[in-house]
């Protein structure tokens, strides 16, 4: 029987595999490299609407920086994309050169019809293990925004909502977001 070896791909040798071919994108996943495809328009409205109105709020009380589809390196074998990330002023430190080299306090992600287990299932635990402070999952689909806050290595429920509510969620508590802002206008 031939012996076969294999070795996973660390975070900083995926970071050198430059950008990503058109039309995918790539993450590293325990140590493997993984092809996701490029989202539907509902992802894409939803995520420019939001990003919409978390900058206007980010911008008129300088909280930190947000930023959208970066690399973001969550330990030694785990390269996530976060659709949204925010870093609080006292941590862009972590934002380095080629990809983002911490946690971030926020991440988003948008959920699209081929990534709902993987933003509900792996996402959610690479993302609290990586030590995000906050997760918030959007569906267009459902029309529903769940969030998580990270209390003592484990995330606990900090918000939910649907359809046209008003929520307002962690790290932002001032920020009322409208939801039916976010939704694609049907035709």
């Amino acid at each position: 029987m031939p012996i076969v070896s294999t070795t996973k791909m660390t975070a900083q040798q995926f970071l050198q595999l430059g950008e990503d071919p058109p039309g995918v994108r790539l993450e590293l996943v325990d140590g493997e490299v993984a092809v996701s495809p490029s989202p539907i328009p509902d992802h894409s409205n939803v995520v420019i609407q939001l990003i919409v109105l978390l900058e206007n709020y980010n911008a008129a009380n300088d909280l930190g920086e947000l930023h959208h589809d970066v690399d973001t390196i969550l330990d030694r074998f785990n390269v996530r994309r976060p659709d949204i990330l925010f870093y609080s002023t006292e941590r862009t430190h972590l934002i380095g050169k080629k990809a983002m080299e911490g946690p971030p306090d926020l991440a988003i992600e948008v959920i699209s019809p081929s990534s709902i287990e993987v933003d509900r299932d792996d996402k959610f635990v690479q993302y609290r293990d990586g030590g995000v402070a906050h997760y918030w999952i959007i569906d267009p689909a459902q029309q529903t925004v769940d969030a998580w806050s990270l209390e003592n290595g484990a995330y606990v429920v900090s918000g939910h909502a649907q359809g046209s509510a008003v929520i307002k969620l962690p790290p932002f508590p001032d920020l009322e977001i409208p939801l039916s802002r976010l939704w694609r206008r049907q035709k």
